[in-house]
């Protein structure tokens, strides 16, 4: 290698040196200048004037309000609903009550009623028995005191042809007897009444439509209500569910039954 060839290496080696030198510079330059972008736009964003920043955040609050309104309107409804459900739990356990206090009103009456009809009839027997021993001594005494009138005579003994039964009884036993037997009857009466072999009815409700002894009924059905023993009432059907039936009386009062009461026989119905 010469000397010229040295030379312009060294020239180039130069050259190379003073380039990288340059490219540092140019680097450190450029990576100044973009950290200062970066911390403009920082404070920009942290400022809220950047219009990369403004944007999404007027979409987010935008869709924030929305939200805001969707779970508002949400709350109320809820509100209502449970305010409706309330409300309606009030009424059903108001018409529960008024049900169970007609059942109750018509069971103690029929009871109150059979009472009485027993009470007359002991009351009768009692006046009858009374009526029979007050006639019996009067008629002792009027016996005696013909006895004593009287003279004495022997008494002829009654002649009785055929077959003849004698009783030994006196007439206040055979009185005591007889009203032993009337009240064991009047007591067999509503015992025998229980059982009568009456089948119960077939009852179900499908579709909003009672099935009832072989009869269907749904709403707005006009039906005679009968409680027990009691007269009929004419009623309406307001409504037919799974478990019970509504009815609305004549006098506007409202009915809820039971199908088990309607299986059991303590209410029927028929249609008008």
């Amino acid at each position: 290698m010469d000397d010229v060839d040295c030379e312009r290496r060294m020239d180039c080696l130069d050259e190379m040196s003073d380039l990288e030198k340059q490219f540092l510079e140019l680097k450190d330059k450029l990576f100044k200048e973009r950290l200062n972008q970066v911390k403009v736009k920082l404070e920009e964003v942290i400022s809220g004037k950047a219009g990369e920043y403004r944007e999404p955040l007027a979409t987010l609050q935008h869709n924030m309000q929305l939200r805001t309104e969707v779970a508002g309107v949400y709350r109320h409804l809820c509100l209502q609903v449970i305010k409706h459900r309330h409300e309606c739990e009030i009424q059903g356990a108001r018409q529960h009550l008024e049900s169970e206090k007609t059942l109750l009103y018509d069971c103690m009456k029929t009871e109150l009623l059979e009472k009485i009809r027993r009470l007359e009839e002991d009351e009768q027997s009692v006046d009858l028995s009374s009526e029979w021993w007050s006639d019996e001594v009067r008629t002792k005494k009027c016996k005696k005191r013909s006895h004593l009138l009287r003279p004495e005579h022997k008494k002829k003994a009654a002649l009785v042809s055929g077959p003849y039964i004698v009783y030994m009884l006196r007439d206040i036993d055979i009185l005591e007897d007889w009203t032993a037997i009337k009240k064991a009857k009047a007591a067999l009466v509503p015992l025998k009444k229980k059982s009568d072999d009456r089948q119960p009815p077939s009852v179900r409700c499908e579709g909003g439509t009672l099935y009832y002894d072989g009869e269907n009924f749904c709403k707005g059905t006009s039906v005679l209500l009968e409680v027990n023993d009691d007269s009929p009432v004419e009623a309406v059907i307001t409504a037919v569910s799974t478990g019970e039936v509504w009815l609305r009386r004549t006098d506007g009062s409202k009915t809820k039954i039971y199908i088990s009461q309607l299986q059991k026989g303590k209410y029927s119905i028929r249609k008008a």
